[in-house]
């Protein structure tokens, strides 16, 4: 499996001369080789291969008069730039032919020098390497310095540098892990759980536990509020509209991260603790046209399933998704008795075939434990139900530090 590891970079002034340098030319090789295909589709020939586009873009682009500074940039970054063109149209073919899983993209378009966002990669021919003094030596950009959380488990590799819209650098790596080692790490769990998402509380456990939601967009509103107000009044084009943008990003991005490291803690000890896991597949998409939209953003349910199916397939545990119209809030996890759909404020009822008292969150982690196939497990053995759903490949993240824990 492959994971990515980011860590906080901090360039210098001439650092940051050189990494500006390396994202434009990034930027006009990418845009350089969409505009050669859309000629080539305009006047109906076929595609020009990614080979020929290099030599064209890039290798000849160099000795001329309008592109010649290129060359002032590592030719790994123009070819990744080339190699991320070449993708970008794949994953659009195959989603109009169907075969890619997700919704539906679009033909990849123009990159701006205005993006907020911008990243160049780094690969092994590229010959960067991290030094003794614990710095990442990048070509024609120089020996940068690194906030290590943490040490790398294995040699990255390759190494994508980012800058962020709150204008931060990160370092993300590209690690290969080994299953076995990683399941060696993971301690032995005999358990399985229901997990039962929610607004009030951020999820219940079919064991009774209550985690409670953060909000934490909720209780940054305020700042976010002024800040945008400030925004919102500066000159468009002006200095003072780019500070002011700064400090509205920065503000999201302190949100982002606090989300991030909440939903990686309680991820982790969920994978931790339990050997299976079942949740309910939502339909965070339609939630989020409701008025529960902001809440339901703030959430992040869709992110935080997305991590535990990383972790469960890194660390060799089951996760079982179960259909999201099944009744878990309207069936007595006692009885089985079904008791009809009830309104968002009903937190609690008491079953009419049993006469049991159900808490509506608790019921329903229960119900979803049971649908999931994982309500009997013997004591010692792996819980592995029999309808469990493939996996979907992808490569996890775990986030941005924001400690000051020592490598």
């Amino acid at each position: 499996m492959q994971l990515r590891y980011a860590f906080r970079l901090y360039p210098d002034v001439a650092q940051r001369t050189a990494l500006a340098r390396a994202f434009g030319c990034a930027r006009v090789v990418f845009n350089d080789a969409v505009r050669a295909r859309e000629d080539a589709r305009k006047a109906q020939r076929p595609f020009p291969k990614i080979g020929e586009l290099s030599t064209r873009l890039i290798t000849e682009a160099k000795r001329t008069k309008e592109r010649c500074w290129l060359g002032e940039v590592s030719a790994v970054v123009l070819q990744q730039a080339l190699r991320d063109a070449e993708t970008a149209y794949r994953n659009f073919f195959a989603s109009l032919k169907g075969t890619r899983k997700g919704p539906r993209l679009g033909a990849p378009r123009f990159k701006s020098r205005k993006d907020t966002r911008q990243s160049v990669r780094f690969t092994a021919n590229a010959r960067w390497n991290i030094t003794t003094g614990g710095r990442l030596n990048l070509p024609k950009i120089g020996a940068v310095k690194v906030k290590w959380s943490r040490t790398l488990p294995a040699r990255p590799s390759s190494v994508t540098v980012v800058k962020d819209s709150a204008g931060r650098y990160f370092a993300s790596f590209v690690i290969d892990t080994d299953p076995a080692t990683d399941a060696a790490r993971m301690p032995d769990a005999d358990q399985a759980i229901g997990i039962d998402l929610g607004l009030t509380s951020f999820a219940v456990l079919s064991d009774g536990t209550k985690i409670d939601s953060p909000r934490f967009l909720r209780r940054a509103e305020k700042k976010l509020k002024k800040a945008q107000r400030e925004l919102s009044r500066k000159q468009k084009g002006s200095r003072n509209r780019e500070k002011a943008r700064l400090k509205v990003a920065r503000a999201h991005a302190k949100v982002a991260d606090a989300r991030r490291e909440f939903l990686h803690q309680v991820s982790t000890k969920l994978i931790r603790d339990n050997q299976a896991i079942g949740v309910e597949d939502l339909a965070v998409r339609g939630l989020a046209r409701t008025r529960l939209a902001k809440s339901v953003h703030d959430a992040s349910w869709a992110q935080f399933i997305g991590m535990l199916e990383y972790k469960a397939a890194r660390y060799g545990r089951t996760l079982v998704r179960i259909g999201r119209f099944e009744p878990t809030s309207q069936t007595c996890s006692t009885c089985g008795a079904m008791d009809g759909p009830k309104p968002l404020d009903v937190r609690e009822w008491t079953c009419t075939a049993c006469g049991t008292l159900h808490d509506r969150d608790h019921n329903a982690a229960i119900n979803i434990k049971q649908a999931a196939g994982l309500a009997a497990s013997a004591c010692g053995v792996p819980v592995r139900p029999e309808p469990v759903l493939a996996q979907r490949e992808e490569t996890g993240s775990h986030g941005i530090p924001t400690g000051n824990r020592a490598a």
